[in-house]
Parts: C-alpha cells; structure tokens; sequence
C-alpha cells in the first residue's frame, strides 16, 4: 500500500491541497527521522568498536595480560551481554586492527586533514554540506587522544572490515568510505568496485579542466572521467577499426554506461552535425546529468596522436554552437584511445580553450577467428565425403 492511499477518513473533514502537501512534509520529515535514528545506532556502536580496539593498542593489552586477553574479553563480553551479537573473538580483532589501520602511521592532526580533504562528491555537494558531520568526535580517556571520525558512523561495520581487509592506505580507505556514503552502496558492491581498483582509476584522465572549467565543476568532471576504460565486455575479431569498436560499444550500450559511472545518458552514435554545408559525425555523444552538460566521445584504436586533439576540440565547439542550449554547461570533449604518452596529450592541449581529456581502453577480448573455420584439408574432406555418399545412393 502506498503512502499516498488512505484506507479511512475521518468525519467532518475536507481534503484540499494545502493538507496533502502538509501530510508528504510529514511523512518526509517521520522517514528522515527514522534515517538518523538508524544512523544514530550505527555511530554509537562503531563508537564502541573504535573505543575497545583502541584500548587493546593503547593499554598493550597482550603485553598486560598475555596472548590469550583478547580470547578472554570477547569471553567476559559475551557472558555480560548473551543477546548481543558482535562481541565474538574475531571481531575483537577487528575493531584493534581498524583502529591500527588508521592510526598506526598517523598523527590525529593528519587525520583530521585527510578527512578534510574529502573531495568533492559526484552531486556537487561536500559531506558536511548534505548533512554529514566530518569533524572528529573526542573520546573521553586517560591515554593519549586519537579522534574519531564522526561520519565513519555512516557506513556500517561490515564495510568498514571490508575496506580495511583490502585497502593499503587511508586515503584510499577514506575513497570508499566517502563513495559508500554517496552513493549508498551495498558490500557486494563496495568490494566489486575496489577489486576494480577504482580508487586508481577514477578521475586519472589526462584533462585541462582546471584551466578551462569553473572549480566546482571541473573537480567534479575530472572525478568522473577515468584513466583506463575496462572494454572486457567486448569482443572483436583481429585488426578491428574504429567502426566495428563502435558497433560493438553500441550493442553493449548499457555494459558500457555501466563501465562509464553515474549520470551519464547516451544521446547518439555517429551523431550528425552539419558544418558549412558539410556532415559531420560525432562517434559517440552523450549528457552527462550531474555535469548538466553534453559529452562528446571519441573513439581511436590506436595510440594518441596530436592531431586527435584538434578534431575532438572542433566537434567539442560544433556541439556547443549548435545543439547545447542555454541552460548547459560548457560541453566536454573525451578522446579515448589504445594507448597514450601523458606529454604528448600536455603538449596538445596547449593553446585549446575547450575543456578536453584523454583516456586509455583495454581489455577487448580477440575472436579467434582461424580457430572456428574449417581449414582447407577438412572441407575437402567433407567434399570428398558427400561426393563419396551421393555414388554410393545412386548405384543402389
């Protein structure tokens, strides 16, 4: 049943506009309530995490107590609090390592820093500014004081092992937790995106935003795009072109928006423009939601070559001329390509005033053509078979 259905209404009452719109701000306001209780609960309970793996490194529990203290507190925890679930040995061991990961070659103040350079996210907006408290929570004890991340609280405990297990730094760790925040991701698919890599890939383009774009949009552009495309989806036969990348992008269309990230909307593949009297034909053209603004791609199986440059820029000022529309930002030019050296792209942007950037693809897996035909002895063969059978029916 859904919100807006009303099984019953009361007696002596007339609905009008006013109301209903006055009951959704209710029920808004009830969901968001619910929200923070619920993230409420989770900070508090990391809170504690952080607090008892802190005491395990800052109280050198082992070197007290023995080997066996961290067996014996998850024992006593258990026996204290026999409904609740977390205090098993294992987790001990996780909430001292989370604690170490952050704090083992960190000063509080670097921290802090780190969590303050939380770039921006991909709706324009910071953490802080959507509702999420970044500042450090002080934890009252008699040892030394190492903060806690408040917005850590938004990101469940699972996730948080998850990252730990398979992330090297804190920044890289601080990527995930920030992308898991934006983007409400499940740990399915937290753990597809670092086995991915995409703390390394993500926002590696080679680009002129910073020069030619506003700075909230180009930091938010140049987070966007990446350095390397995974075209691992595809398969084309030996010594493809341009036109059969093309075509097999175009058929996996949906694979390939996937590959791109968020926000974008395909528009057009060989998308005409006309130019003094002449089509041209854009390979790919998409609008990108978040950037509010059109995307043109360029598509090469070879490795950059400067003059790629000057044929992305044209269609990159065509586009704007003719199809962008006012309530547009400027629209961005991305050449993707085999292969590419990072000063040869530096080189070429030289002097350009439209924003562009240049990636890299791999991963397209070959037909192996030869191996699925026949080869010559065997059609023979079949041939001589079928030549064979045909006598053989026409003497009976």
């Amino acid at each position: 049943m859904g919100d807006e259905t009303y099984v019953v209404k009361s007696h002596d009452f007339h609905q009008d506009a006013e109301y209903s719109s006055w009951i959704s701000e209710i029920k808004q306001r009830y969901k968001a309530s619910q929200i923070k209780a619920a993230v409420k609960v989770n900070s508090e309970a990391l809170l504690f995490n952080w607090q008892l793996g802190r005491d395990l490194v800052t109280r050198k529990a082992e070197e007290k107590w023995g080997k066996g203290v961290v067996e014996q507190v998850s024992l006593d925890l258990q026996d204290a609090f026999p409904n609740v679930k977390g205090f098993g040995v294992t987790n001990l061991w996780y909430m001292k390592r989370w604690y170490l990961f952050y704090t083992a070659n960190l000063e509080p103040e670097k921290l802090q820093q780190l969590v303050e350079e939380i770039p921006i996210s991909t709706k324009g907006q910071k953490l802080k500014q959507i509702g999420f408290e970044v500042t450090s929570q002080k934890l009252q004890q008699p040892v030394e004081e190492f903060p806690f991340p408040a917005f850590f609280g938004y990101v469940p405990w699972g996730h948080h092992i998850l990252i730990i297990s398979k992330c090297k730094t804190v920044p890289e760790a601080l990527f995930y937790i920030q992308k898991t925040i934006e983007k409400n991701w499940s740990r399915n698919a937290l753990d597809d995106c670092i086995r991915s890599d995409l703390y390394h890939v993500s926002g590696g383009a080679i680009t002129n935003f910073s020069e030619q774009l506003p700075v909230p949009q180009s930091k938010l552009a140049q987070e966007l795009l990446k350095e390397n495309y995974n075209l691992g989806f595809i398969e084309l036969p030996e010594g493809y072109d341009e036109t059969a990348l093309e075509d097999a992008i175009e058929q996996r269309m949906t694979r390939f928006l996937l590959e791109l990230g968020e926000g974008w909307a395909f528009v057009g593949r060989q998308k005409e423009i006309v130019v003094s009297g002449t089509i041209r034909k854009i390979d790919l053209l998409f609008y990108h939601i978040y950037l509010r603004c059109y995307v043109v791609i360029e598509l090469k199986v070879k490795p950059f070559e400067p003059e790629f440059a000057g044929k992305l820029n044209f269609y990159v000022n065509a586009v704007n001329d003719l199809i962008r529309r006012d309530s547009d930002n400027p629209t961005i030019g991305l050449l993707i390509c085999r292969d590419m050296k990072h000063t040869e792209v530096q080189y070429a942007f030289q002097g350009i005033t439209t924003p562009m950037g240049v990636a890299t693809y791999d991963n397209v897996h070959i037909k192996e053509i030869q191996k699925q035909l026949p080869t010559t002895e065997q059609i023979k063969a079949v041939i001589e078979a079928a030549e064979s059978d045909f006598l053989e029916k026409k003497q009976q």
